[in-house]
């Protein structure tokens, strides 16, 4: 029986851990999610109310404990509807498996390099040539993610990716210069896309409303923006929600083809 009873205390204090890390490994990511944002405080104020909710009951302030019990429970739809973009966001992050990518990237295969080649080299060459000229632009790779809501906002193209066409789509005359060009399976599928903006508040003055879109496409979808800049012509990358600027043209080749070719 001592036996047991230890087995049994070990397998407890085991999933105790277990659960302890769930717990915290989504309230990090759900912290990521709103991070920037006003959310950030209300999540603090309503989490410290449901701390002293608790403690009022632990105590057996019957009165108290009912009438916080109360406004909790109605306070649930307040909740829903004052954090609905957050929880489409979280739910978005949890649909596009994100949490599930880190055990099967372990045992994926990944993708052959050579099948992305085609449009990356497009990509890089248009971006020199964007890049030297100080011509806005705005690509997006999309991946696992389905960005339909995004692509029926624009003009749908379903074109072999070139540097000639990309460049022709975001010439400042061009009718298609606004917006984003959107590239899934291997091809350019549409162009004039709208993007949902980034809302981090922490984000440098500089940053432009182009690069904002990326950064909140990616925000939201694992796709990988590349933006031009049209004040600079700085190439830049996003993925993650997080931007990595000032990339050289082959900078840029080796990170798509690094990047797209695996299985996050």
């Amino acid at each position: 029986m001592g036996i047991l009873a230890s087995l049994s205390f070990i397998n407890f204090r085991i999933i105790d851990v277990i659960d302890i890390l769930i717990v915290a490994i989504l309230l990090f990511e759900l912290y990521k999610l709103t991070k920037g944002t006003a959310t950030v405080k209300l999540f603090w104020v309503i989490a410290l109310l449901y701390v002293i909710w608790k403690v009022v009951a632990y105590f057996h302030f019957t009165l108290l404990s009912e009438l916080m019990g109360e406004i909790i429970n109605v306070g649930i739809l307040a909740i829903i509807i004052l954090f609905q973009p957050e929880i489409r966001k979280f739910l978005l992050y949890i649909g596009n498996g994100r949490l599930l990518h880190f055990f099967s990237d372990k045992f994926a295969k990944p993708a052959e390099g050579q099948e992305f080649t085609e449009e990356v080299e497009a990509v890089r060459e248009s971006c020199q040539e964007m890049a030297e000229t100080k011509t806005g632009a705005l690509i997006i790779f999309a991946r696992q993610t389905p960005l339909d809501e995004y692509l029926s906002t624009g003009e749908a193209l379903d074109a072999r990716p070139s540097a000639e066409l990309l460049e022709n789509i975001f010439f400042k005359n061009s009718p298609l210069h606004d917006g984003a060009v959107i590239i899934k399976n291997h091809r350019i599928a549409a162009a004039r896309c709208i993007l949902p903006v980034s809302k981090d508040k922490n984000l440098p003055q500089e940053v432009g409303l182009r690069h904002r879109s990326a950064l909140g496409s990616t925000e939201l979808t694992d796709a990988i923006a590349v933006v031009v800049s049209e004040q600079t012509g700085t190439i830049s990358i996003c993925k993650g929600g997080k931007m990595t600027r000032a990339l050289t043209p082959s900078d840029l080749r080796q990170y798509l083809l690094t990047e797209l070719t695996k299985n996050d």
